[in-house]
């Protein structure tokens, strides 16, 4: 069972919270959500059924009114349109108490995210209102077997037949995959070689020839699964946007909720860094604490620069995207690298300051060090994340 109190060392740090980049209504968010986990609103987090933990955690966020975070007003969400600071501020507080509740609160989002964006008003209010209560899980569905980086290279096809689209091909590291009642799914329409050639349909995990292929286990527990289409039959009226722009989407979708990613990763790094410090305090070494030792206190102000480096970042990119309105393409993709990066060794720091303790199984640092390395691979990897810079560097220097 996982341990919602926050931490050996108190409540988490705020500090951030008074930069210029949030209102009053982030501080706020965050101090319900403080209390909401702090009264065990999360319940008991079973990571031993990743399964039945993220159903629950879902109706959970749902009956708490987080969700409502994850979807615009107009469906029954919290502001007029998904605020990146928001979701920010939500991943970073979620992760910090626990890998499974971030997960399920942020497949809410980006599992739907592309609705929001481009769904019709009848997808919308058949999807997005149930989303924000809870009542229904998403999954997002882009990567292959053979297409995880290189979506060009997708194989997955979706046929015109009528009023229909027919959909074949196989998705895998899908996550939610399983307990999913609703995917956004991309596949190959054909209106032009490569990314030009992708569009994007709502599938639900009750369509004749939606398959789950087989289910996934990874390092820390998610629900996962590949899932595969044999002529699953979808209305053209569930597409998303119009033929072709799929990759579109996807990319739109993803500039939303890459910069939660990083908010998640120093929600992990916050949590190492605040149990690091407790540990350091308390631990008796040579007639002193471990904290009294130069090399330690050296390691914690490092393992501090580098939240800070990674959070600036971050909510920059969450800033530019709410407050100025700009593509922040390549801002999240500094951040998304910075945070993992910054967090995974973090993290790995904090765990050398517990020694021994510290890779027992069911330790806090145990865990986060587990939960925090898929983070530098999903929604693109880090070596994916420094050619995003780079191209759009040179896109600039072109105009």
């Amino acid at each position: 069972m996982a341990d919602q109190s926050h931490s050996a060392a108190g409540a988490p740090t705020r500090d951030h919270l008074d930069w210029p980049f949030f209102g009053p209504e982030h501080h706020e968010l965050a101090a319900q959500l403080d209390r909401f986990i702090a009264a065990g609103g999360l319940g008991a987090i079973d990571h031993g059924d990743a399964d039945a933990a993220c159903k629950a955690l879902v109706k959970r966020l749902g009956d708490g009114g987080f969700l409502r975070h994850c979807v615009p007003a107009a469906f029954g969400g919290a502001s007029e349109v998904i605020d990146s600071r928001a979701l920010c501020v939500m991943r970073e507080t979620l992760a910090y108490a626990d890998g499974l509740a971030d997960f399920a609160f942020a497949m809410q989002g980006l599992g739907t995210g592309a609705i929001s964006l481009s769904g019709s008003d009848d997808v919308k209010n058949r999807v997005l209102p149930r989303i924000a209560k809870g009542d229904l899980i998403s999954g997002f569905a882009l990567t292959e077997p053979d297409a995880g980086s290189d979506v060009a290279a997708m194989a997955t096809t979706a046929e015109r037949d009528g009023d229909d689209y027919v959909l074949n091909g196989e998705k895998i590291w899908i996550s939610n995959g399983g307990i999913a009642d609703v995917y956004t799914v991309f596949a190959r329409t054909g209106e032009a070689p490569g990314t030009r050639g992708i569009s994007a349909f709502v599938v639900f995990a009750d369509t004749p020839g939606f398959v789950i292929a087989e289910r996934l286990e990874t390092i820390a527990p998610h629900p996962l699964a590949r899932i595969r289409f044999e002529n699953c039959r979808v209305p053209a009226s569930q597409m998303l946007g119009a033929p072709g722009e799929g990759f579109k989407i996807a990319m739109r979708t993803l500039d939303i909720f890459r910069p939660s990613v990083a908010a998640a990763a120093l929600g992990f790094a916050r949590r190492a860094l605040d149990e690091a410090v407790a540990h350091a305090a308390s631990r008796k070494m040579f007639d002193a604490t471990l904290g009294d030792l130069p090399t330690a206190q050296s390691t914690l102000g490092d393992m501090a620069t580098a939240i800070d480096a990674a959070s600036l970042l971050t909510i920059r990119t969450a800033w530019k995207r709410d407050v100025q309105k700009l593509p922040t393409t390549r801002e999240a993709a500094m951040a998304k690298l910075t945070a993992t990066e910054n967090a995974q060794w973090v993290i790995d720091q904090a765990l050398q300051l517990f020694g021994g303790r510290g890779v027992r199984v069911g330790e806090i640092t145990e865990r986060l060090y587990r939960e925090i390395r898929a983070l530098r691979i999903y929604e693109g990897a880090t070596e994916v994340q420094k050619l995003i810079i780079g191209r759009e560097l040179m896109k600039a220097a072109r105009t």
